[in-house]
C-alpha cells in the first residue's frame, strides 16, 4: 500500500478545506483572540484525524488544478455554513448588547473586542464573553467536532449542493440574529423606555430639574441592575439556541 501519492494528497486537501473553512469561522477560534497558527495548526492537525477515516468518502480525481480548486472550495463552502450556523447566535448577542448599550449611554464606551477585531461597547462584549463560556460549558465545541467527522459520512465530498435549498436555508437562520437580539435586550429596554417616561413626566411636573444629567447615573444603574436580575434568563435562552445546533446541523446535511 502507497503510503503517499498524489491521489491522497489531493483527498488530504479537499478534507482540509472543509475542515480548515469550520474552524476559520467556528465560534471561539474564529476571533483574533485566537492566533492564525494555532487556528492553521489546529485545522491540520484535525485533519490529519479524520482523513484516514474518510478517505474512502473522497472521490478519486486525475490531477487537475483546476478540477481540484473546485472541489476544495465547495468543500470550504459547506465547512462554512456549519460555522455560520452557530455564528448567527453570537451576532444575536453582539446586536442585543449593543442596542441596550446606546440606550443606556454607551455610544462613546468602545473597547477592542479581539473576536469581531473592532470596536464594541461594553455591554455586548460581556455578553459575548458569558455567551463563549455557555457555548463550551454545553459541550457545543465537541459537538463542531463530532459534526467535521460525521459530516463526510452523511456528505460525501463533491457531491453537496450549494446551490439549492441550503442558502435559502442559511438565510432564513439569519433571521434569528434579530428576533434572538429582540429577545436579549427586550427586558433590559423594556425598563429603560420606562425610565424616559418617568423622567419626561418628571421633567414636566418639576421644570427646574435637570433630566438631562440625571438620566445618564438613573438609566446606567437601572440597566446594571436588569442585566443582573435578568442574566438566568439570558443563559436560558442562549442554552436552548445552542441545543438546537445538531437539529439544523442535520437539516442543513438534508439539504445539501
Amino acid at each position: 500500500m502507497t503510503l503517499f501519492s498524489m491521489e491522497k494528497f489531493q483527498a488530504f486537501l479537499i478534507c482540509l478545506a472543509r475542515v480548515g473553512s469550520l474552524i476559520a469561522v467556528m465560534p471561539v477560534f474564529s476571533g483574533g483572540q485566537v492566533p492564525v497558527r494555532i487556528r492553521v495548526g489546529l485545522a491540520v492537525m484535525l485533519a490529519i484525524l479524520v482523513f484516514p477515516v474518510v478517505e474512502a468518502t473522497i472521490p478519486a480525481i486525475a490531477f487537475d488544478p483546476f478540477v481540484l480548486a473546485l472541489l476544495m472550495a465547495r468543500e470550504a463552502l459547506v465547512g462554512l455554513m456549519l460555522a455560520f450556523v452557530a455564528q448567527f447566535v453570537f451576532s444575536a448577542v453582539i446586536l442585543g448588547g449593543t442596542v441596550v448599550s446606546y440606550k443606556m449611554g454607551f455610544a462613546a464606551a468602545n473597547i477592542f473586542d479581539p473576536q469581531t477585531q473592532r470596536q464594541i461597547s461594553v455591554v455586548p462584549q460581556f455578553q459575548n464573553v458569558v455567551a463563549i463560556l455557555i457555548f463550551l460549558s454545553l459541550d457545543m465545541h465537541h459537538l463542531f467536532l463530532r459534526a467535521i467527522a460525521e459530516s463526510f459520512e452523511l456528505l460525501a465530498p463533491g457531491t453537496a449542493d450549494v446551490s439549492g435549498n441550503a442558502i435559502t436555508y442559511i438565510v432564513d437562520l439569519s433571521v434569528t440574529i434579530f428576533v434572538l437580539g429582540v429577545k436579549l435586550s427586550a427586558p433590559v429596554l423594556a425598563i429603560l423606555i420606562l425610565s424616559s417616561l418617568v423622567l419626561g413626566v418628571m421633567a414636566r411636573v418639576f421644570p427646574q430639574l435637570n433630566v438631562f444629567f440625571l438620566s445618564f447615573p438613573l438609566n446606567i444603574g437601572i440597566a446594571f441592575i436588569v442585566i443582573g436580575l435578568t442574566m438566568s434568563l439570558f443563559a436560558t435562552i442562549l442554552a436552548r439556541e445552542f441545543q438546537k445546533l445538531p437539529e439544523q446541523f442535520m437539516t442543513l446535511f438534508e439539504l445539501l
